[in-house]
């Protein structure tokens, strides 16, 4: 067995290559934000069912986490600046794909394709992360990094009303967001890529793992921190799919403010929350072993609170809808600064990305894969049911428009659990990490 020891060291390109992947992420979820607002023109113009916008989102997360397996493990084994440059060029290039067809089926064949090339991108990146920031600067590195997400939601919803409008076509924006994806990944084939575990204090076995998949799933807090995940993703699926229409169908909005709103709950929110979060669960994580994940714990069940009020107080002024649930979502980011850095406090660095890839499946198979599903279906049912409430023979836009809200009480229902289980979570971590860094000094 070789043994290679580092000191606690950041690498010294790591600001420059966090600024790539942050634009990556950054496109990563303009792309996969753009069917979500423009569904309402796309449902109408097909005549889909509130279940089959679900199916869209379903199978690009089935085929995400499907994926995202074999893709993290080569990884942990191969060159992940390829496998990121290869995968935006192929998710953008299927981006534009996606303004093309002329029916559901291509749509949805399309939105499959575009999920395998995203699958790349996330356990490469955070295994990069990993590599070249030191363990008590991983939060803010995260927090950076996890600034695309919220960035790319904010442009995506400010601008693609703007430009349906301008181009009088819901598949403009398609076409427009696959031209930088296609640019970037020119910049990532020319990263220069840090030896693994090169930001730790401990000794880094450079050795073949054998059964990787069987010694993470060893690992007790893996599973509470993927059901978190399970609970966090399902209700921040549901949301992204269906938030748009909501407020088209029960507020009355016209498409550009809907998407607008949108942008100030999940994107607005975000650029105050992430580096926020990361400060502060760094500082924690310094003074306490589980500080992390119970600020997380705490942020999660406060998101379910605000916006459980925000859907309870029915027909309110939309501004003050808009404000409860955006700070509903201010809490949630933190799930990302305190969950994707407790994965890697217990994981070694030579498994990182095959365990990422392997909570992405938990999060995106049976938690974005079905949110979306669920969701959509329980939309269609409670539809049906105010109709019937009603006396009516058939199903009108009002009617939607409740059993959309209605289903969508599941958002805050899924937030709570997602802090019920990371407070769980709390009870082995500290015992993980002291194993896994123990473990590496043998």
């Amino acid at each position: 067995m070789q043994q290679i020891v580092h000191q606690s060291q950041q690498a010294e390109n790591a600001w420059r290559v966090l600024f790539l992947l942050f634009l990556a992420n950054l496109f990563n979820f303009f792309d996969r934000a753009v069917p979500s607002i423009v569904m309402e023109p796309i449902r109408l113009e097909w005549s889909l069912s509130d279940f089959q916008i679900g199916m869209l989102g379903t199978a690009f997360t089935i085929v995400y986490a499907l994926a995202g397996l074999p893709l993290g493990r080569m990884a942990d084994t191969g060159s992940r600046k390829r496998i990121m440059g290869w995968g935006l060029l192929l998710w953008s290039a299927l981006t534009a794909v996606n303004g093309a067809v002329q029916g559901f089926w291509g749509f949805l064949l399309a939105r499959m394709g575009v999920g395998i090339g995203e699958a790349s991108y996330g356990p490469a990146a955070n295994s990069l992360i990993g590599d070249m920031f030191p363990a008590n600067r991983r939060a803010r590195a995260m927090g950076i990094f996890m600034l695309g997400l919220p960035l790319g939601l904010l442009l995506a919803f400010f601008t693609t009303g703007a430009i349906v409008r301008t181009f009088d076509s819901w598949r403009a924006p398609f076409f427009i967001a696959a031209v930088p994806g296609i640019i970037l990944a020119l910049f990532i084939f020319m990263i220069r890529e840090p030896k693994r575990g090169a930001a730790e204090v401990i000794a880094v076995d450079s050795t073949a793992v054998t059964q990787p998949i069987r010694k993470i799933l060893a690992i007790p807090s893996m599973w509470w921190l993927t059901l978190a995940g399970l609970c966090y993703n399902f209700a921040t699926y549901a949301n992204t799919s269906f938030m748009v229409p909501m407020l088209q169908r029960y507020f009355a909005l016209e498409l550009s403010q809907a998407a607008m709103s949108v942008g100030v709950i999940v994107g607005v929110t975000g650029l105050v929350a992430l580096p926020l979060g990361g400060w502060i669960a760094d500082r924690l994580h310094v003074r306490m072993a589980n500080g992390r994940l119970l600020f997380g714990a705490v942020s999660l069940l406060l998101t379910s609170l605000l916006t459980g009020i925000a859907l309870a107080a029915g027909k309110i002024d939309v501004a003050v809808f808009v404000g409860l649930f955006a700070a509903g979502w201010v809490f949630a980011y933190n799930f990302y600064t305190c969950v994707y850095t407790a994965v890697q406090d217990v994981v070694e660095p030579r498994l990182r990305a095959t365990a990422m890839a392997l909570f992405f499946a938990g999060l995106y198979l049976l938690g974005g894969g079905l949110g979306p599903l669920i969701v959509g279906g329980l939309s269609d049912y409670f539809a049906q049911q105010a109709m019937l409430a009603a006396g009516a023979s058939e199903i009108n836009e009002a009617f939607r428009a409740v059993g959309l809200h209605t289903a969508l009480y599941l958002v805050p229902v899924a937030m709570g659990f997602t802090g019920v289980f990371l407070l769980i979570a709390m009870r082995t971590f500290r015992h993980d990490a002291q194993k896994m860094a123990q473990s590496a000094q043998q």
